[in-house]
């Protein structure tokens, strides 16, 4: 695709997004992924308790105070559907839905019922991942461009029914897509109902610089993954961790502007996934089997910003026990949406605190 038939695809896109909303009168959403341990956890704890359905986890982030939360929506009914529309509306909480694209024409009809009963449940907005981190699922990079082609497929598929559904789809950058991959390929399907979920740290994993990353995919930004993010030397590369907000080294401020100008009414989720850091194996010979073309600059550029970055110390979930796990995801949380609200111009969403208790003397 050439640059003036992206910059034509990307222009369109955007122009068909509606232009109103700000950010400071926004509250900061939350992804689903943001809590992978109580999610539908196998566990017993009375302060944590695992969140079976949608209906729990809006019970919690209402005292939160967010403004969307972007939930997996398969296998809902009509009438859980309903539930879910009636506890949004009553806690002043938006929706977006989470969703598996069509693998093939007989998985449409799957797809298509998934959209209309989201919708019933006030869904207009989908995000969708179609792989993975391409450096440890593809050994060649045959394998890559098959799945590619799949993914594309999948992509044309679903595309007539979010046309037909009047909704918008938004392909994230999850650590498989180069941004200009998922550009040429939005900009080839040409269509205002499939755009980018932007995610602002993921690509970091593909050697790519994370503000490129935004300037590139803003333009078709349906929706957003806000997550903030520390590096550190490994042998073999560099680990990579999503942090609070504010505590790593992504220049948010810049990025929410880019999305804004682009799409003023996103809604933007924080995706603060408390685990163990990612190796990022980039000194391996077999990181590079799906990018014969990556400039050795790109390499360099990032191991730069890594050591200049270098974290001390990277969140770690491994021996720690169930509640203490359970007490660290939910602090890193807490700490993001304070930082949102006080810092990154979002409305304040948490609840403040009662003053102390004067003490009796």
């Amino acid at each position: 695709m050439t640059r003036r038939t992206f910059l034509t695809s990307a222009a369109a896109f955007a122009a068909a997004l509606p232009s109103s909303g700000a950010l400071r009168g926004k509250k900061m959403g939350i992804v689903i992924h943001s809590y992978p341990k109580r999610w539908q956890g196998k566990y017993s704890n009375l302060k944590f308790p695992p969140f079976e359905h949608a209906l729990d986890v809006l019970d919690h982030v209402r005292d939160l105070g967010v403004g969307s939360l972007q939930i997996m929506v398969g296998g809902w009914t009509s009438e859980f559907a309903g539930k879910v529309r009636a506890t949004c509306e009553s806690y002043s909480i938006k929706l977006e839905g989470s969703i598996t694209l069509p693998k093939n024409e007989s998985d449409v009809g799957r797809f298509e019922q998934e959209v209309r009963i989201a919708k019933e449940a006030g869904a207009t907005i989908f995000r969708s991942a179609t792989g993975g981190r391409r450096y440890e699922l593809f050994s060649t990079l045959e394998e890559f461009k098959h799945w590619k082609d799949g993914a594309f497929k999948s992509m044309q598929l679903a595309e007539p029914v979010a046309k037909r559904q009047h909704v918008r789809i938004g392909i994230e950058n999850h650590k498989d897509f180069h941004a200009a991959e998922l550009a040429e390929v939005l900009g080839r399907l040409g269509s205002t109902h499939i755009g980018a979920c932007v995610d602002t740290g993921n690509s970091i994993a593909l050697l790519e610089d994370p503000m490129t990353v935004v300037e590139t995919l803003a333009p078709f930004a349906v929706t957003t993954h806000i997550k903030d993010m520390a590096v550190q030397e490994s042998p073999t590369g560099f680990q990579l961790s999503e942090v609070p907000l504010g505590e790593g080294i992504l220049d948010l401020p810049r990025m929410f502007a880019l999305f804004e100008k682009y799409n003023p009414v996103i809604e933007h989720h924080l995706e603060m996934i408390t685990r163990d850091p990612l190796d990022i194996p980039c000194l391996k010979p077999g990181y590079w089997a799906t990018f014969p073309d990556k400039p050795g600059t790109e390499l360099a550029r990032t191991l730069s910003m890594v050591r200049e970055h270098n974290a001390a110390k990277l969140p770690k979930t491994s021996g720690l026990k169930l509640e203490e796990a359970l007490e660290f995801e939910e602090a890193n949380i807490v700490k993001c949406l304070h930082q949102a609200g006080e810092k990154l111009g979002f409305m304040p969403s948490l609840k403040p605190k009662p003053p102390a208790k004067k003490e009796e003397h």
